[in-house]
């Protein structure tokens, strides 16, 4: 069954931070390669655009929770690296801590246990 990428609109405000985050904790890198490894690690659901993904690392950029440097690219060419800061680690388990329990009580309300068995 093929299954469709989720909007940009499908998305909860913050997602995008928290992916970013995610993906940083990594190691440093540019911001193509972030889009490509959210896009791959959720098996093509999450396709992040270029519109949305700059304005987003600015943001967390400016809130401290990442840098970001000029480097080269594996292929040579000059492209803005980024990192995940100590402030952004702290943020990271923030987020991601309200992520699951948002996740949880999800999952409760849309497969309530009084209703399994019916």
């Amino acid at each position: 069954m093929r299954r469709e990428p989720l909007s940009r609109v499908g998305l909860l405000q913050g997602t995008l931070d928290l992916l970013i985050l995610r993906t940083l904790m990594a190691g440093p890198t540019h911001g193509h390669a972030i889009a490509k490894h959210i896009q791959r690690t959720s098996e093509d659901l999450l396709q992040v655009e270029t519109g949305s993904l700059y304005p987003a690392l600015h943001r967390l950029e400016a809130k401290g929770w990442i840098a970001a440097a000029w480097e080269l690219s594996e292929k040579g060419k000059r492209a803005r690296f980024y990192r995940l800061t100590p402030l952004g680690r702290k943020r990271l388990a923030a987020e991601r801590s309200k992520w699951e329990a948002f996740s949880r009580a999800m999952a409760l309300v849309l497969t309530p246990v009084d209703q399994e068995a019916q």
